[in-house]
């Protein structure tokens, strides 16, 4: 690469960030949460309108009432209206969330030679980074098979490899904690990258070849004293708290869990995981 695809610079505003991870006409989805008062909402919108001042103002008057802010990563189709994996029109991004070992692990991405300089790397919060390259000419099964393998190399969130995911806007405050930490944004690279550039090994169990069941199931720490339809209501829960549509987790779970359990198993977890999240916010807003 030429050493302006390695100047690093921090982004100056989400609008900046906005346009240029996408076109102005790409239909992008935005996500507002409230963890306090269980109010998620989701705008579908274009790129350009989600970089409006308009829009930024209203953004940023959520955020100040205690939302946390997000955007998806991929554009959606011109007429969709929710964000499932049917309704994306292309593969624009791959990424990392690092929650754990966040500092070594990006320092063992930034010396690998496995994969390309990011675009971004995103402060998310103190230690806590999300890892961001822009793709082109990407399957979903082959965007999906190199999450997982970088996940799975890097020591990134295995929940955070579904090319649905929203990441944070930069500018906006993580609200998660008692004292906000707004997201910086670090552009490291403008390049545009294929899937050859990234040299890990995607032929063995996380290859986007291999059998959706075989390569989705988590392996299980050795000494976990939960049993799976604990980890499944975990995960449910987790999906719905960042934003996911709840037919698209009952979908996953169903196809991870197979023929294992009634069909209505996954359908079951996630209006439980539903119910838990709904009580939880009337409890804090009482």
């Amino acid at each position: 690469m030429s050493p302006e695809h390695h100047a690093t610079s921090l982004v100056r505003s989400a609008s900046e960030y906005i346009l240029d991870n996408f076109e102005a006409i790409d239909r992008i989805a935005m996500l507002v949460l409230n963890r306090d008062f269980g109010e998620t909402i989701q705008r579908i919108t274009s790129a350009e309108k989600a970089a409006s001042p308009g829009f930024q103002a209203w953004l940023r008057y959520k955020n100040a009432r205690g939302s946390d802010i997000y955007i998806g990563m991929n554009p959606l189709r011109q007429d969709a209206a929710t964000r499932t994996k049917e309704e994306l029109k292309c593969i624009r991004h791959l990424y990392l969330d690092l929650d754990q070992g966040g500092p070594q692990a990006l320092k063992s991405i930034e010396q690998s030679s496995a994969i390309p300089q990011p675009n971004y790397v995103l402060t998310s919060s103190p230690g806590k980074f999300q890892i961001v390259w822009k793709v082109e000419g990407m399957t979903l099964e082959e965007a999906e098979g190199l999450l997982r393998a970088m996940a799975h190399a890097f020591g990134g969130d295995p929940a955070a490899t579904d090319a649905t995911r929203v990441l944070r806007l930069p500018a906006f405050a993580n609200k998660k904690y008692e004292t906000d930490f707004y997201v910086q944004a670090r552009r490291e690279s403008t390049e545009t990258y294929g899937l050859h550039d990234f040299q890990l090994h995607v032929d063995s169990q996380d290859s986007p070849r291999f059998n959706f069941r075989n390569r989705s199931r988590p392996e299980s720490p050795r000494h976990s004293t939960l049993s799976q339809s604990e980890r499944d209501w975990a995960f449910a829960k987790r999906a719905l708290t960042r934003g996911d549509a709840p037919e698209e987790v009952i979908r996953r779970i169903a196809d991870y869990r197979g023929d294992e359990k009634h069909p209505n198993y996954a359908r079951y977890t996630v209006e439980k995981a539903q119910l838990t999240a709904t009580r939880r916010g009337q409890g804090r807003g009482q």
